[in-house]
């Protein structure tokens, strides 16, 4: 299984039918299938031993990518948000690559393999290869995408994700042709997020049509929804945080909208409420994955959202903070400091296995001898299955000897009226050990004291749990997919 088979099958099926579209520029399943031939006879012949990609949605991100497939070699697409610095250290790792990008100095740096985002589409000519010859000159053990991990714990690591990885993702959780020519998927995350690039490789084979939108912004974001009659879009917390906001109160008013789905990171209870009762009609999907386990590897189905906002059961509301079930193929095992077993219910360290799941570093894998991935996360596996995602495992904090989450008090933080965003941090403390240190983000400035929020806390939580300091801040550090910048809050509240 290869991402090349994917391509063909989907060339093959749907032809003519438009597959990609962006900024009034598109390209059908045809084109896509020429151009990726196109392209790999052009890494041929400058001799390039990968393509890195830097630039925003466009359709030459979904032709860059299968033309290094179809030239057998590793795709790289880069955080284009980075700065020169950064960049250039990333692409000194591969001094071969073909470099599409717009930025001017990449042309200066190398300039006979470098090509603008426009200058790389048409310089191919579509029409000088058969859409369905496509070469396959790989194995499905070769790598096929090579991504750099967002870097909130530390320096990013290069992960590698081989074709068989990929296309086991797509082939276990998307049904062939599933989609009608009138579906169409609005995605917004970032290129060189491991959720761009599934949601690109999972609507292809389902037949739908993308719709890219290089910038967020809730109202563009709605107003496209309902201009391009979007079925499908994908959103991180902060994006649907600020759609809530946007719509303050209102109905979304997006008939067409089937699905919503989310994910990327920990999505607040408060805002998954309102969200849920903004779009009424709207089916919502918690998608959980990591960059190693070539995306998704648990769902939170529509039902089980509906089930937790209607029922008045609490294990059903509960599993509104859950991320659902793990998806065939894929095991989840908990285990604790020792690396033993626990059983459900108990908190611990979670551990995946499964084709799809890479687990590898350039260098290094960090798969055990059985397989099993350390996903870097506690949480714990309730008596139905349901996964529930605790934080990072070096994010816990350990206040006088008990392990305290930062997830369970953000979200009674943000339950508050006043408080827009929260985030709760472990800072060093010689009497206990860790203390409980809060960041909050008012929804009005001067609106609440922090006194007031840390008796909200007091009353909702154990006073082993309450924050000993409360700040305000205009707002939090995040990664463009929402990711909160723990580190850079300690770092910043370390003279505090």
């Amino acid at each position: 299984m290869d991402l090349n088979l994917l391509l063909e099958m989907a060339v093959s099926g749907y032809g003519d039918r438009t597959a990609v579209s962006a900024g009034g520029d598109s390209l059908t399943y045809g084109d896509l299938g020429r151009l990726a031939a196109a392209g790999a006879e052009l890494i041929d012949r400058i001799g390039a031993d990968s393509v890195i990609y830097i630039g925003p949605s466009h359709p030459a991100f979904p032709v860059g990518l299968f033309a290094a497939g179809a030239a057998g070699v590793p795709f790289i697409p880069l955080n284009y948000r980075l700065g020169r610095q950064q960049l250039e250290s990333l692409m000194a790792a591969h001094p071969e690559a073909l470099v599409v990008s717009d930025e001017p100095w990449v042309a200066n740096a190398r300039p006979d393999k470098s090509r603008s985002i426009d200058d790389f589409l048409d310089s191919l000519s579509p029409s000088a290869t058969d859409e369905g010859n496509l070469p396959s000159p790989g194995e499905a053990d070769d790598v096929a995408v090579v991504l750099y991990t967002s870097g909130t714990s530390g320096t990013p690591k290069a992960a590698l994700l081989r074709h068989r990885n990929l296309a086991s993702y797509v082939f276990t959780t998307v049904e062939f042709a599933q989609a009608s020519e009138d579906e169409a998927a609005l995605v917004t995350v970032p290129t060189y997020h491991i959720a761009g690039l599934a949601n690109l490789l999972s609507n292809l084979y389902a037949g739908r049509r993308i719709v890219y939108l290089e910038n967020f912004d809730p109202e563009v974001w709605l107003e496209t929804i309902r201009n391009e009659s979007i079925t499908q879009a994908m959103v991180v917390p902060t994006m649907m945080a600020r759609v809530v906001r946007f719509l303050d109160g209102a109905d979304a008013k997006v008939p067409s909208l089937r699905t919503l789905a989310y994910g990327g990171s920990r999505m607040p209870i408060p805002v998954l409420e309102d969200a849920l009762a903004r779009f009424p009609q709207t089916g919502f999907v918690n998608a959980y994955g990591l960059t190693e386990t070539s995306s998704t590897i648990a769902l939170l189905s529509p039902d089980d959202h509906r089930a937790g906002l209607s029922s008045d059961q609490p294990v059903a509301r509960a599993r509104l903070g859950s991320v659902g079930r793990v998806i065939p193929g894929v095991e989840v095992e908990v285990r604790d400091e020792d690396g033993s077993p626990l059983p459900v219910q108990s908190s611990g360290l979670i551990f995946l296995r499964g084709e799809q799941v890479s687990g590898e570093y350039a260098g290094v894998s960090v798969l055990d001898a059985e397989g099993w991935f350390p996903t870097g996360d506690r949480g714990w596996v309730d008596e139905e299955g349901y996964l529930f995602i605790e934080g990072r495992a070096d994010d816990t904090i350990i206040r006088g000897g008990e392990n305290v989450s930062p997830a369970e008090i953000e979200d009674v933080l943000m339950q508050h009226p006043a408080v827009e965003d929260a985030a709760v941090v472990g800072v060093p403390d010689d009497e206990w050990g860790q203390r409980i240190a809060a960041v909050c983000v008012e929804a009005d400035a001067g609106s609440i004291a922090a006194d007031d929020l840390t008796d909200w806390v007091r009353q909702r939580l154990r006073s082993s749990k309450t924050p000993d300091l409360v700040v305000f801040w205009p707002e939090l550090p995040r990664t463009a997919t929402g990711k909160l910048l723990r580190r850079q809050i300690l770092a910043d509240l370390s003279g505090t």
